[in-house]
């Protein structure tokens, strides 16, 4: 499981957890042949979305390679996928079609996966990055937030080279690893207020 949506063993785990916690009956079976499931007998709320909604996840997703849990996101979409209705599915892949999009990814999958990893886990990262003008270091970065600014994303964290709070371009970042060690206490507030035409993403809210 962890392959399949390139992210880490600790990441699974955490999210089947959470699952859990919130009632939802998973089995589980270890060996070869097993993995997780939902329990015999129970089901999930019904998934209702036009087929435009589902386009526009669709076109969200594929329109922002870089952004972060990307890989994710585009899972969850294909499950949603999976459960609407035939017709519904069938009107979206015909609308899906005459919605074209040009967005080459700029970090590397494994790159972006660490990263991930370590702003969800709240570890320590430490990148190989070559800055604008050329010079190339390694450093070890707290991870507090990520960015988006003019079309690229960024890693903002505390970096310990520099000691100070620092914007790290994801398409700089050359090699990414998750250490053991946990980040310290800095907080979004130390990066300060985000750019007036930034907003963040627990600011969206339904139009219904």
């Amino acid at each position: 499981m962890a392959r399949e949506f390139s992210v880490s063993v600790r990441t699974v785990k955490r999210d089947l957890a959470a699952l859990e916690r919130s009632g939802t009956p998973i089995w589980s079976r270890p060996g070869p042949g097993g993995g997780y499931g939902l329990a015999v007998g129970s089901s999930l709320p019904p998934v209702t979305l036009s087929s435009a909604q589902a386009v526009a996840l669709l076109a969200a997703v594929a329109a922002n390679p870089d952004a972060p849990y990307n890989d994710l996101a585009r899972a969850g979409v294909a499950k949603i996928l999976d459960v609407v209705d035939p017709r519904t599915r069938a009107r979206a892949e015909e609308l899906a079609a005459r919605v074209w999009v040009d967005a080459p990814v700029s970090a590397s999958r494994a790159v972006r996966s660490a990263l991930e990893e370590a702003l969800a886990d709240q570890r320590v990262v430490r990148v190989r990055y070559t800055t604008a003008a050329g010079q190339t270091t390694t450093r070890d970065i707290e991870p507090v937030l990520f960015a988006s600014r003019e079309g690229r994303w960024f890693l903002i964290g505390w970096c310990r080279l520099r000691e100070a709070m620092r914007w790290f371009a994801l398409e700089r970042v050359e090699r990414a690893t998750v250490l053991a060690e946990e980040r310290s206490g800095h907080t979004v507030q130390e990066v300060g207020e985000p750019p007036r035409t930034s907003h963040p993403v627990s600011g969206v809210r339904s139009t219904r």
